[in-house]
């Protein structure tokens, strides 16, 4: 085992053998669930960054994410692992941002997940990204979890929102801190600018003994403790654990509860970002986000516009994979929900609007349609529909500015995620 880099060690928890957590893969993001068809919590992991130079295997193949997450699935809830680019770079932080929201987006929609009961949990270097969460703080997230975190910007890097700004901000929110006592000196002193600056319902779990990962490196019963008290904190936030199944012995490992007054909230821009000299927090690594466009939805009864007939053929009468993603960002469009309707799109989707603007990037995608969802002006009417492999072509009447507005809009879909969206009208 000594001969292993650190990131692929084993998990402290002998959790990965059986048969019953299935394990599908969705472009950069790993979705465990449990046996069962009812509806659950999720839990969504993030790893933290930056990775050594060579990795030979990103981090979602990693056994202590592995790990995480089938403990959580044996216990009933919906797990994720999410490959994000931080694993390259502190250079890459507002792109991993984009990519770990967007997994939260394809999270919240799937099937098996109740949208309304997610949490966040953050490993080292990926605690940059928590801030934004304690800020922000929307509804369907119950908890935020993080584990030996980096919770100050290296030099060089600009800050996205520091979570010691804002801990307190939402005191509903519970948030727990696994600690090292044997954590390194530039990550100790964050940490403990973070606890002293309290907030709501800031739980702590230390292992005094343990190292930074060491829930891969420190293999004794204090890390197994540490570990299983994080899980069960995690399963009481998010849901019951059905079968009342423990995934380790809990042993000497102090919890403890603080609570101190609201720092102010401040969120800094992060658009373009000078590199920094990252050595490794660890032999650890990250991947992927997501964008968006228009939608669809029943208009009001309303006369259709006289069109000139379109050189189509009619709607095929079948279901394809790619129709079936084009319809979920219809209906997060028609619903109103942002993040449902941009975890539709790649991190790299292009969206030709009809008046010449091009849209490149979750970011970019957000800024245009943020103000639409907020006003509620998104309504969209399918008249036609033409599918064909990876395309989905639609003649649509937007409403979103009152009067429909007959339009031709073309999606194209690789991998479960649309790529290019063209509108011409």
């Amino acid at each position: 085992m000594t001969d292993l880099p650190a990131y692929l060690r084993p998990f402290v928890l002998g959790v990965l053998d059986g048969p019953d957590v299935r394990v599908d893969r969705l472009g950069e993001i790993d979705i465990y669930r449990p046996a069962g068809t009812a509806r659950t919590g999720a839990m969504l992991f993030v790893h933290g960054g930056p990775g050594p130079a060579e990795l030979v295997a990103t981090p979602r193949d990693w056994p202590v994410y592995k790990g995480y997450a089938t403990a959580v699935a044996r216990r009933g809830l919906v797990a994720a692992v999410v490959d994000h680019s931080l694993i390259r770079g502190f250079d890459q932080l507002v792109t991993a941002a984009d990519e770990v929201e967007a997994a939260i987006g394809v999270l919240r929609s799937d099937p098996r997940v109740d949208p309304d009961r997610v949490g966040l949990w953050f490993f080292s270097g990926a605690g940059l990204l928590a801030g934004e969460w304690l800020d922000s703080r929307p509804d369907w997230l119950r908890c935020i979890a993080l584990t030996y975190p980096l919770l100050a910007t290296p030099p060089g890097v600009d800050d996205l929102v520091t979570a010691a700004e804002v801990i307190g901000k939402h005191k509903d929110l519970p948030v727990l801190l696994t600690r090292a006592g044997r954590e390194r000196e530039e990550l100790a002193g964050p940490v403990a600018e973070f606890v002293s600056a309290g907030g709501s319902a800031l739980d702590i779990i230390d292992v005094p003994k343990g190292h930074h990962g060491f829930d891969m490196l420190d293999h004794t019963e204090e890390s197994r403790a540490a570990v299983t008290k994080a899980l069960d904190w995690a399963i009481a936030h998010l849901g019951e654990d059905p079968d009342g199944v423990t995934t380790a012995s809990t042993s000497p490992t102090t919890t403890t509860k603080t609570r101190a007054k609201s720092a102010p909230a401040s969120r800094k821009t992060a658009a373009a970002r000078t590199p920094a000299a990252a050595e490794p927090l660890m032999d650890l690594p990250s991947p992927t986000p997501t964008p968006a466009a228009p939608a669809s939805q029943p208009a009001p009864t309303a006369p259709v516009p006289t069109l000139d007939p379109l050189p189509t053929t009619p709607a095929v009468p079948v279901d394809t994979p790619a129709a079936r993603v084009v319809g979920r960002e219809h209906a997060a469009y028609a619903a109103h929900d942002l993040e449902a309707f941009l975890a539709m799109y790649s991190p790299t989707a292009r969206i030709h609007l009809a008046d010449g603007t091009e849209l490149k990037g979750r970011r970019f995608l957000r800024e245009y349609y943020g103000s639409r969802f907020a006003a509620g002006r998104c309504k969209t009417e399918v008249v036609q529909k033409l599918m064909l492999g990876e395309w989905v072509v639609e003649h649509v009447l937007a409403y979103d500015t009152g009067a429909g507005v007959p339009m031709i809009a073309l999606y194209r879909v690789s991998e479960g995620l649309i790529t290019d969206v063209e509108l011409r009208a």
